[in-house]
């Protein structure tokens, strides 16, 4: 798996139901290689702390075979890497094969892989229509954040490679279909609160369906 593109963004004020927010979902490819700090890319706009970025959140990555599908979607888009909000644009990154808490080697950083991204309406501002956000639930490949357990610099060209595969036996893809699934897979969430370094309120909602 390698980093085709490096992407962040300064912080853009929108207009959304009448009112002005803040936003960092316009994330363009830079040439320059980003860091990976604890809860955050440095340099990169995070206008909603409350939703982005902090220990689990530090940084996005999402999958370059993707953006074929979407740009059919969308061929009116003026498309560049980084128009999901990612961080990093990977090549032969899959939902199915990138187990939840497994470890990798980044560049000079180590991650964890810690949760799906979950689309907001901010996604539907950039993609100029909320319609996308069910499209992009029910396409299921939403690409993943990490944790950054050892901060470092990442660039275009980098290898993601393993360090050590999670025991959850939850892939990433399987995550995401257990936060939108009417019938939860009680297996898959026994597994991952089972699992240290996922975030704990996240794995308190789940735990409920037990």
């Amino acid at each position: 798996m390698k980093i085709i593109s490096t992407n962040i963004a300064e912080q853009k004020i929108v207009k959304w139901r009448g009112q002005k927010v803040k936003t960092g979902i316009y994330k363009y490819p830079v040439d320059q290689p980003i860091y990976l700090e604890k809860e955050e890319v440095k340099g990169d706009e995070i206008s909603d702390r409350k939703h982005h970025g902090g220990a689990h959140k530090a940084c996005y990555l999402f999958a370059a075979e993707q953006y074929p599908y979407w740009k059919k979607l969308y061929p009116d888009l003026n498309w560049k890497y980084g128009m999901f909000g990612e961080n990093l644009t990977i090549e032969g990154f899959h939902e199915k094969e990138i187990m939840v808490g497994s470890i990798y080697q980044l560049g000079d950083a180590i991650v964890q892989i810690t949760q799906p991204r979950e689309p907001c309406y901010k996604l539907g501002i950039r993609f100029k229509t909320q319609k996308v956000l069910k499209q992009f639930i029910a396409r299921g490949c939403p690409g993943t954040y990490v944790s950054v357990l050892e901060q470092g610099k990442v660039s275009k060209g980098d290898i993601l490679k393993l360090k050590e595969e999670s025991e959850t036996g939850v892939s990433v893809w399987d995550f995401f279909e257990l936060l939108y699934s009417k019938d939860k897979n009680k297996e898959h969430i026994q597994m991952l609160i089972s699992t240290d370094g996922l975030p704990k309120k996240k794995m308190e909602k789940l735990a409920a369906f037990l």
